[in-house]
């Protein structure tokens, strides 16, 4: 095994310092060129950009020396490269985690408690630092990203306090001298496969409760956009976490998954991404009977009733839809409108989408960066080109953006159907479709008609209504008169194919860990 050096210096960004013509006018590649230095200088400081894996709390390379490319979706230049690491990796990251798991179970829950705390402050005294990373490895606003890491490092600050929480019971005996006692405790080893939408957050809901109950992880995060999950374990190293209790690889998708479901030592998989890798992982961890949690693809519903009072329902369905470009599981997918209502929100929310800023997420009073890669921006032109074919209307957008790369122009479709593809399937990217109905009843029916069951929305005055349809609607979350819901104090996921099990919140404590009944015999006085 090899180890370099992987604090980079200013210079590794020189790349940044003259941003295509085509992506922005000469002042604002001036600008940005000097946020990245900036930026470069912090990092190098505080020894926040990492380019090797975390294996054993020491930083490593890939053993055979392979590399991949980590890119800036906005210029399309390369950032730096990351080991590509495989099975012989990941085997020495779960044998570092199982080494680690017996000494990091046994501290009091207190003590873990104090190291997840530390590694909240630091998460948020470099949040500046943190969400300029995101921002330049996933391409999301700055203002947005640096919302990403308050709400990321909100998880550790929860399950820092959890901690101290994980309560067993007492079982009233049915013979008078026997005891019967319930304890918890730590699952062991979890494998946590993350996304590329959400970089830091998606680690922090993992990562955190599995700390807290005493577990020990192995991250595999997203070859997209590792540096920031890099960066995340820097600081947990620095809040004082034991080398072996968190551990980062990344490279081979399918060698690094194989090898976590393989391992009898990995107790648990965590995974968040779509629902046909989630079925794969599902399936590989039945061989060694692991728990399994997923948080898998959504299709989620968007319900506007004619009740509803049109200036929340257009703001709440804007930021439902375009956070992230639209590249969230909980994005709003399918927009419906009641027909009294139809046209006055058509032209509410075409006006209000049209003023939104796309560009460079470094950029001042940016509402939209670019998507992830081309790929992405492929599968949304397919569903459009499906949508108007079978007869939905372009009322906005529908094309890419004159920035080029990746930019596409936020687009609002109208006379969407059901059967159209972009009302089956999550498009993953800035377009609202507008299907018309009814009745509530109909509502309820086309929003249910689906096999996902994450995320949906209603916008309604009437109360009664509220309680009826977010009762009768087959998701995990629903927002009223709110577009956006997530939070750290509440659970989060899924039902049907959307996933199993819950994150944040205390009921993500219970995914990690298990219930164990002791019964003492002969407790009779002598």
């Amino acid at each position: 095994m090899t180890f370099r050096a992987s604090r980079m210096s200013a210079r590794s960004f020189k790349l940044f310092t003259h941003l295509p013509s085509m992506q922005a006018p000469p002042l604002l590649s001036r600008q940005i060129s000097m946020d990245v230095k900036s930026f470069a200088s912090r990092l190098s400081s505080s020894g926040l950009l990492r380019s090797q894996g975390l294996i054993g709390g020491k930083w490593s390379d890939a053993y055979d020396g392979k590399t991949i490319q980590v890119h800036n979706p906005a210029t399309g230049e390369v950032i730096t490269t990351v080991p590509c690491m495989g099975q012989k990796e990941t085997n020495d990251a779960i044998s570092s985690a199982y080494g680690a798991f017996n000494s990091w179970s046994k501290l009091t829950a207190a003590e873990r408690s104090k190291c997840l705390r530390k590694w909240y402050d630091l998460l948020i005294s470099h949040k500046e630092e943190l969400g300029q990373l995101i921002t330049l490895e996933q391409g999301k606003p700055l203002k947005e990203a640096i919302g990403e890491v308050s709400y990321g490092a909100g998880f550790i600050e929860l399950y820092a306090e959890e901690a101290k929480r994980v309560y067993g019971d007492i079982i009233p005996p049915t013979l008078s001298d026997r005891r019967l006692f319930v304890l918890k405790q730590p699952v062991g080893v979890v494998g946590a496969v993350t996304p590329w939408n959400f970089p830091l957050a998606m680690i922090t809901r993992k990562v955190g409760p599995a700390l807290a109950c005493g577990c020990t992880v192995v991250i595999k995060p997203s070859e997209l956009t590792p540096l920031t999950a890099l960066a995340a374990a820097e600081l947990s190293l620095q809040a004082g976490i034991p080398p072996g209790v968190v551990n980062v690889v990344m490279g081979n998708a399918s060698a690094i998954g194989d090898a976590l479901l393989a391992s009898s030592q990995v107790r648990k998989i965590t995974f968040t991404g779509s629902t046909a890798v989630g079925k794969k992982l599902m399936a590989g961890a039945a061989a060694t009977v692991k728990k399994v949690s997923l948080e898998l693809g959504g299709n989620a519903p968007c319900i506007v009733f004619d009740d509803a009072d049109l200036d929340v329902a257009v703001k709440g369905t804007l930021a439902a839809k375009f956070r992230n470009s639209g590249q969230t599981c909980v994005c709003a997918n399918r927009i419906l409108v009641q027909e009294g209502i139809y046209d006055k929100f058509r032209d509410a929310f075409a006006k209000a989408v049209q003023n939104m800023q796309v560009g460079n997420g470094f950029s001042e009073g940016v509402a939209q960066g670019p998507l992830i890669n081309e790929a992405a921006v492929q599968k949304v032109e397919s569903f459009i080109q499906d949508a108007i074919s079978k007869g939905a209307k372009v009322v906005l957008g529908a094309k890419r953006h004159s920035l080029g790369m990746t930019f596409y122009e936020p687009t609002v479709l109208s006379d969407v159907k059901n059967d159209m593809l972009i009302a089956r399937e999550e498009v993953f990217g800035p377009v609202a479709p507008l299907l018309r109905f009814k009745t509530e009843d109909e509502a309820i029916r086309i929003a249910n008609e689906t096999t996902a069951g994450l995320a949906s929305y209603i916008f309604t005055n009437n109360v009664q209504r509220s309680w009826r349809v977010s009762e009768a609607l087959e998701y995990g979350l629903v927002g009223v008169n709110e577009g956006i819901i997530s939070t750290e104090v509440a659970p989060f996921g899924g039902v049907k194919q959307s996933g199993l099990g819950r994150e944040g919140s205390k009921y993500g404590m219970d995914e990690y860990l298990e219930v164990k009944y002791v019964c003492l015999g002969n407790m009779s006085s002598n």
